[in-house]
């Protein structure tokens, strides 16, 4: 019933998640726009942040929300701010995250032999293939193999996950920082604006009553 009429093709959907409609500036503008509604205080909805974008540079493709919705509930911060952060990782950034995290990670390790940053990409994608494959065996006869699993755990994913613990807590930390004070100054420049409509709306009504009613009160 609500399935486009339509289907987009493997190519516009691969486009579309590097390139949302609107462009990615209307994209940031949304979350922005959603986090800056959120009813909870300043300090929540920033430590939310904080857990969404310290999620953003772990190696956990397809359970970011999950894991920082769980992180802001351990944390005590705001669960939907933490999953509108998360989008501070996205197709723009992750390369970015990726090279320092992986880099990083070798250096902590002490792996002399690094991959390249396409070849980090490349890992992901046959160890996606592959898990794709041994999913479909369960159903058929077609064996299970793990062939690239091990690879990738040792070169990409434990490199990955070491090395994103560092940059993950300094930019959740900074953008802790930074959205604190301006979610509260927001937070109070609108209260201050309800209170003024409220205001108005009250002398407004005072002027409206018939006169000589406040007499008969």
């Amino acid at each position: 019933m609500f399935k486009r009429r339509i289907p987009r093709s493997t190519l516009a959907q691969v486009g579309r998640s590097l390139w949302p409609r609107g462009g990615w500036l209307r994209a940031v503008r949304y979350v922005v726009y959603r986090i800056r509604r959120l009813p909870d205080p300043a300090y929540k909805i920033s430590r939310g942040i904080a857990a969404g974008v310290f999620v953003s540079f772990t190696p956990f493709f397809g359970l970011h929300f999950l894991i920082a919705a769980a992180l802001a509930w351990i944390m005590g911060g705001n669960m939907l701010a933490a999953l509108l952060a998360t989008f501070s990782g996205n197709p723009i950034t992750f390369p970015i995250i990726a090279g320092i995290s992986v880099e990083l990670g070798n250096r902590l390790l002490g792996n002399a032999n690094s991959l390249p940053l396409p070849e980090v990409f490349n890992a992901f994608s046959r160890v996606s293939i592959e898990i794709w494959f041994n999913l479909r065996a369960v159903f058929t006869s077609d064996p299970v193999r793990w062939s690239d699993m091990g690879l990738f755990f040792r070169d990409v994913f434990l490199p990955y996950l070491v090395g994103g613990i560092i940059p993950g807590v300094i930019a959740g930390v900074a953008a802790y920082m930074v959205s604190r004070p301006i979610i509260a100054a927001y937070q109070k420049a609108r209260i201050k604006k309800m209170k003024e409509r409220f205001a108005k709306r009250r002398q407004l009504a005072e002027l409206r009553k018939p006169v000589g009613e406040e007499s008969k009160i």
